[in-house]
């Protein structure tokens, strides 16, 4: 029977914070501010993700944008494949989304379909000025045209493996590590 186990440590805490003050900083930059921004984080991991991400804005500018969570389970296109009766979280935004430069947030981005799910959750809660994406961890394989605009690290994985974020807020460890399924 095949298992998963840890291959490869790609971030410790350390490298974790490091990416995303990074990406906080590139955020900034690309927007001339926090005027208008929306931090939205897709559940489960990319929430506490988004969290860190205007903590870090909030250093950086003086001023914290708002953060959002985003349930994306009812928009998937896996949704009959999943459970007979998935269990739906609450969407938070904190603020009306039209007008609003929306920057998604999730932790691992693979075939694209998670994103493509979040962006239609969002445009049915309103007209967003624009949307853009980051990302801790971008593994390839993309099955649909979407790239993310900040990205914390790219990896090269093959279909055998998995992109394992680890947060202390979800998780009791704090790592991204490559796992890969292994016969026992």
């Amino acid at each position: 029977m095949p298992v998963l186990t840890d291959k490869t440590v790609l971030m410790d805490s350390e490298g974790i914070r490091r990416a995303l003050t990074r990406i906080s900083h590139e955020i900034v930059e690309k927007n001339k501010g926090v005027e208008n921004l929306v931090i939205v984080g897709i559940r489960t991991r990319g929430v506490p993700i988004a969290e860190r991400i205007a903590a870090a804005i909030g250093r950086i500018e003086g001023k914290r944008p708002p953060v959002g969570v985003l349930d994306i389970t009812l928009y998937r296109d896996d949704l009959s494949t999943l459970s007979y009766q998935p269990i739906v979280h609450p969407t938070q935004l904190p603020v009306d989304i039209t007008g609003k430069t929306i920057v998604l947030v999730d932790d691992v981005l693979y075939t694209g379909r998670t994103i493509r799910a979040a962006l239609d959750a969002l445009i049915d809660m309103g007209r967003p000025k624009t949307i853009q994406l980051a990302v801790l961890i971008d593994r390839g394989h993309r099955e649909l045209p979407i790239r993310a605009d900040f990205v914390g690290k790219n990896v090269p994985t093959s279909s055998k493996e998995v992109v394992s974020v680890q947060l202390s807020a979800t998780d009791k460890a704090e790592k991204v590590v490559i796992r890969e399924f292994r016969d026992e």
